[in-house]
């Protein structure tokens, strides 16, 4: 689901609809937000990357599907929220 309308490109103030979609998806935003953070951290390890590094991903990435789970069923009018 892209919360991102025409509206924002011409300088319109979100409506209400769209601040509940925000709301609605930000447990996803921020599980996103967490894996790219651990995602940068092990490239930035390189080499030096310890099993813990690669073990955060894996959580992160569960976490990830765990959340994007439970907005689907929550919300099963909306297909593209998987």
């Amino acid at each position: 689901m892209s919360i991102i309308h025409l509206a924002a490109v011409t300088g319109e103030e979100p409506s209400s609809a769209d601040l509940a979609a925000i709301e609605r998806e930000w447990p996803l935003i921020e599980a996103e937000q967490d894996l790219l953070d651990a995602e940068i951290a092990l490239l930035n390890a390189g080499r030096e990357a310890s099993p813990l590094d690669h073990r955060r991903v894996r959580r992160a990435e569960r976490r990830v599907l765990k959340v994007r789970r439970e907005l689907a069923n929550r919300c099963p009018e909306s297909e593209d929220a998987a």
